[in-house]
């Protein structure tokens, strides 16, 4: 194991930007956490810092039949991004997967009411923008959450994560200006391999992290 929860995680995590924005790197950050998981790590990550912290509200559309697997993802209204080389070896077209999306949709639209509160997206433009995750297997709904703030013309983009998957971190880091990973172990299945406590977080756990118990 590399972390005992995630807090622990984004603790080690924050000590690494920290370095960075003493040395005049980060500046005038603003911390987006990816829901749900990313949110716990993210909020060491904003304090650390003393940036705003804010969320991100990406879904994954997973293979059918295997959730888990994410064949692409969706940031926003943006359109669906996927792995058309997954797409392919898998027999999947953009058009079956349609129904799929569109639950997906439904759903981060619902976390977006919730989470948000009425309150509107923070401003991007010409700010650093640090991306938080749990961690990175695939890739494909960090890819998706880096090309919406990139549509927001940011003057620094990165993506920071305590593990991930090495050929996942080299593909994203022509998405970002920068990917902070701490560790990127060799035998890599799944993120939480890494962490002893990955109890799925809820929105409640979100609402806390981002307007206090």
């Amino acid at each position: 194991m590399l972390f005992q929860d995630r807090r622990q995680a984004g603790r080690e995590l924050a000590e690494r930007l920290r370095i960075q924005q003493e040395k005049g790197n980060l500046p005038d950050p603003v911390v987006l956490a990816l829901p749900r998981g990313g949110v716990a790590v993210a909020t060491e990550v904003a304090r650390a810092l003393g940036a705003p912290l804010d969320v991100l509200l990406v879904r994954k559309i997973g293979a059918p039949h295997h959730e888990e697997f994410g064949v692409g993802a969706i940031a926003g209204d943006d359109p669906p991004l996927y792995d058309t080389q997954t797409l392919d070896s898998l027999g999947l077209t953009e058009e079956s997967l349609a129904p799929k999306v569109e639950r997906e949709r439904k759903e981060l639209h619902r976390r977006e009411d919730r989470y948000r509160q009425g309150r509107p997206p923070p401003e991007l433009a010409g700010r650093t923008v640090i991306v938080v995750d749990d961690g990175l297997a695939t890739g494909s709904t960090a890819r998706a959450a880096l090309r919406h703030v990139r549509r927001r013309s940011p003057a620094h983009l990165v993506l920071a994560v305590p593990v991930g998957a090495p050929e996942s971190v080299g593909l994203l880091s022509g998405e970002a200006d920068e990917v902070v990973c701490l560790h990127q172990p060799r035998a890599f299945s799944a993120v939480g391999q890494w962490y002893a406590d990955f109890g799925q977080l809820t929105d409640d756990d979100v609402l806390d992290a981002l307007y206090g118990p």
